[in-house]
């Protein structure tokens, strides 16, 4: 095992410290570092150092004891050294960091065609439109609305942006391949002015632009990756149209693109050069750590072995919802957004509660929503899929690119047994944390190994929990220039329901993006009333700092969480 000799505690310490925002002397050594706010993402990206400075400890390692002496007894060994050792590789090989390589020189993003990664892959498949639930892009669009935006700096501060990060400029070629252009075929900004126009005409016009463009397919083997679009309306108000294609961007992304157009917006001269680093360079070096399926050791063969070892244990698909069609009759998949925003109040209850129990919020509303799929779900164990925004520190730029970094992980839910709501969340943050620490292996190949193993009946995990709690989605600084952020909706091929969430300055919304279609009329609306509602019971439950009053709570954390069903409304 590489373990990192002359580190000390203090140094543990200030780097949890650093990333859960805090002062380093209220992080205390033996305290479970959840309770102190620190999520999966975090602990991935601790990992991820500390295996870049030469140690081979892994998310799961910090996941199962989070705390600060625990993780200092992992890092270090006894006797004194200046440098990093290497010793003898012992336990879990999944997230060990592979024996370091000379360094190649950084080299701005080249227009040789590379490989998709399986999730773009997955994406650039599905939207094919023989496929069921295809003939969609993989796409988010969302509206910003605002006063006195001018289209000649919005124009200029867009191509800057383009001509910044490489992925904006990419196109996918016909052999599944993928390819970052000199230059963008973005055609410029398209201005749509109804200053003149009475209130209902403009109104009709907002209507008519968002019917067009939210479902909107771009023809990314040409190229057509993003889109701005600006119209300008009565009174001086502004509404700024922003379409994406998730092929080349995942929320990380999307967050760092509106940052950097505000940037430029204000002034072009303060927006940082390219990176001279790109993701062709990253998937290069990604695929180098993981090393080869066959290579004995390797991440990617440790991640493979772990899940074909659970293979006969997981169920074969997602949640059997009630249907009012079969997905393959879809010919035009048209997706609804339905939201509700949890009040910052009950959020932080929620949060509050959550860490006395060693939850991470994120998990917490995993298993809320597991719990309401599976009181309508007629199979009582399914996947669930849930994508993880993660990036390895492999260079000092990668938090700075915009590309689709994107995992998918599988969560095996099993609401057949009553057990109280905490040890539900415990036993799906038991498995994120196992799950994560193998997802070099992808969910595609796990679904494919899962098909066999069920006799080549289909599989499939449709119904997917994104969570993006990390930071503010959209800046407060697009507000200032260019407008609040006031609509958004995604849509994803194959994919039945999509479950977002987001930070905002009012709370945290809670979005349900779903193929209206596909189900009963009244369906989603019925479950996300008794998702809201559940929520809403957690935050009553027990306020944290009260005395225990778990027994006789309104849901109870320590009781199975109680799902208000009405199938006759929603089926």
């Amino acid at each position: 095992m590489t373990q990192m000799i002359g580190m000390s505690k203090d140094d543990v310490r200030h780097a949890a410290a650093e990333v859960l925002g805090v002062d380093a002397a209220s992080v205390p050594d033996g305290a479970n570092l959840i309770k102190h706010g620190m999520d999966s993402l975090r602990m991935m990206r601790l990992a991820g150092g500390w295996r870049r400075a030469g140690a081979s400890v892994t998310f799961r390692q910090l996941a199962e004891q989070p705390t600060v002496d625990a993780w200092f007894a992992l890092l270090t060994a006894s006797g004194a050294a200046a440098a990093p050792v290497a010793t003898e590789a012992k336990g879990d090989a999944a997230e060990a960091a592979p024996a370091r390589k000379p360094a190649r020189p950084t080299t701005e993003d080249s227009e040789a065609p590379f490989a998709l990664t399986p999730v773009q892959r997955a994406y650039w498949i599905g939207r094919r439109p023989e496929m069921p639930l295809g003939g969609v892009g993989c796409h988010a669009f969302l509206e910003f609305d605002g006063s006195g935006v001018d289209p000649v700096r919005l124009d200029l501060a867009v191509r800057r942006v383009i001509a910044r990060h490489g992925m904006l400029r990419a196109r996918f070629l016909d052999d599944g391949r993928q390819q970052i252009l000199a230059e963008s075929p973005w055609p410029g900004l398209t201005v749509h002015d109804v200053t003149d126009a009475g209130p209902d005409k403009a109104e009709q016009h907002l209507a008519d632009v968002r019917a067009r463009l939210s479902h909107r397919v771009f023809d990314v083997a040409a190229g057509e990756v993003v889109d701005v679009q600006l119209s300008l309306l009565p009174g001086s108000r502004t509404r700024i149209h922003f379409g994406i294609d998730l092929l080349v961007a995942d929320v990380a992304s999307i967050e760092l693109v509106l940052a950097d157009l505000v940037t430029a917006y204000r002034d072009p001269a303060d927006l940082a050069p390219a990176p001279g680093y790109g993701f062709p360079r990253y998937l290069d070096d990604y695929r180098d750590w993981c090393g080869a399926p066959a290579e004995a050791g390797s991440p990617l063969a440790a991640a493979r072995a772990y899940w074909r070892e659970r293979i006969p244990a997981l169920p074969a698909s997602g949640p059997a919802l009630p249907l009012a069609t079969r997905p393959e009759d879809i010919t035009a998949p048209v997706f609804s957004r339905r939201a509700f925003t949890l009040p910052t109040a009950a959020w932080e209850h929620i949060v509050g509660r959550a860490r006395e129990f060693g939850l991470t919020p994120a998990v917490v509303l995993a298993t809320a929503y597991a719990e309401v799929l599976g009181a309508w779900s007629e199979e009582d164990r399914f996947l669930l899929n849930v994508p993880l925004f993660d990036r390895q520190p492999l260079a000092p730029e990668v938090g700075g690119l915009v590309a689709d970094f994107t995992s998918l992980i599988l969560l095996s839910v099993d609401v057949g047994r009553p057990v109280p709501f905490a040890e539900r969340a415990l036993d799906l943050q038991r498995q994120l944390h196992d799950n994560a620490s193998h997802a070099q292996y992808s969910t595609l190949s796990v679904l494919q190994d899962l098909r066999r193993a069920h006799g080549g009946r289909r599989t499939a995990a449709p119904v997917v929990f994104a969570c993006n709690l990390g930071s503010a989605f959209v800046p407060p600084e697009m507000r200032d220039e260019l407008g609040s952020w006031s609509w958004m909706i995604s849509q994803t091929p194959q994919v039945w329901l999509d479950h977002q969430v987001y930070r905002t300055d009012d709370g945290v919304v809670l979005a349900w993006d779903a193929v209206d279609e596909l189900f009963p009329d009244g369906l989603m609306d019925t479950m996300l009333r008794a998702y809201e509602d559940l929520l809403l019971r957690l935050a009553d439950d027990a306020p944290a700092g009260r005395p225990d009053t778990t027994a006789t709570a309104s849901v109870g954390w320590l009781r199975p969480a109680a799902v208000t069903t009405d199938r006759k409304a929603g089926a």
